[in-house]
C-alpha cells in the first residue's frame, strides 16, 4: 500500500492565520507534488501513480465553519480531465485532542461510477450523521455540512521556472509576476464544517491527508 502525507497546522482560537505547511516529521513544507519522486514523477518512473499523488492541504476558518481543501493529481493542463480512481482511498485527519499525530476525525472518501458518471462518498465528516454520497461537481450537503469533489483551478501560487533556474545557477530567479500553476487543474475536494463539530476548546488543530492504493503499488 502506497501512503503519501501532507500536513497542516492550526490554531483554534484565531479566525484567519497563516498556516504551516509542515510534512510528517514537522519539517516545513509548500507543497507535497510528486511525493515520492520514485512513484508520481514521470522523470523517475514512466507510469507514475497520479491519482495517489497529493498536491496540497489547505485549511481555514470562518466565523462559522471550518473548511479543508485537499488537492491531488495535478497540476494537469486545463484541457486535461479531472482524476477519479475508484482503487485509492483518500482520507483526511483531523487531531483535536491528545498526541497531535493521532486523529481524532478520520475523514475518507473514494470515487465509484455508476456505470455513467463518476461519483463520490464521503465518510466520517464531523457534522454529519452517515455518509454524503452523490454525483462529482456537485455541491453535496448534510445538516451544516457542504462537500463536493471535481476539477478547480490549481490555487498553489509559484514560479516553479525561476525556483529551478535558482536552484541549478545559484542565482536568485524568481519572479512574482510568474506562476507556474496558472490555468492548471487539480482534482480536489472542498469540505465545509461547523466549528462546533470540529472545535475541542482552544486546543489546536491538525490537519494531515493521506492516499492509499488498494492492491499496493501499481
Amino acid at each position: 500500500m502506497r501512503v503519501s502525507r501532507t500536513w497542516t497546522a492550526l490554531a483554534a482560537t484565531a479566525f484567519v492565520l497563516p498556516l504551516a505547511l509542515v510534512s510528517a516529521d514537522y519539517a516545513t513544507k509548500a507543497a507535497d507534488h510528486l511525493d515520492p519522486p520514485t512513484r508520481t514523477d514521470k522523470d523517475f518512473d514512466p507510469t507514475p501513480d497520479v491519482p495517489a499523488d497529493i498536491a496540497d492541504v489547505f485549511a481555514w476558518y470562518t466565523p462559522t465553519s471550518i473548511v479543508v481543501v485537499l488537492t491531488f493529481a495535478g497540476p494537469q493542463p486545463g484541457n486535461m480531465p479531472p482524476t477519479y480512481d475508484r482503487d485509492v482511498l483518500y482520507t483526511i485527519n483531523i487531531s483535536n485532542a491528545g498526541a497531535r499525530t493521532d486523529p481524532e476525525f478520520q475523514i475518507k472518501f473514494r470515487f465509484g461510477f455508476d456505470g455513467q458518471s463518476p461519483g463520490v462518498k464521503f465518510e466520517g465528516i464531523p457534522g454529519t450523521t452517515g455518509p454524503l454520497v452523490g454525483p462529482v461537481q456537485t455541491v453535496l450537503q448534510q445538516g451544516g455540512v457542504k462537500a463536493i469533489a471535481g476539477v478547480f483551478d490549481d490555487p498553489f501560487f509559484f514560479d516553479l521556472v525561476g525556483f529551478r533556474a535558482t536552484r541549478s545557477t545559484g542565482t536568485l530567479s524568481i519572479q512574482n509576476t510568474r506562476d507556474f500553476f496558472d490555468k492548471q487543474n487539480d482534482t480536489s475536494v472542498v469540505i465545509e464544517m461547523p466549528r462546533s463539530a470540529v472545535l475541542n476548546g482552544t486546543n489546536p488543530l491538525d490537519v494531515w491527508a493521506t492516499t492509499a492504493r488498494f492492491g499496493g503499488n501499481l
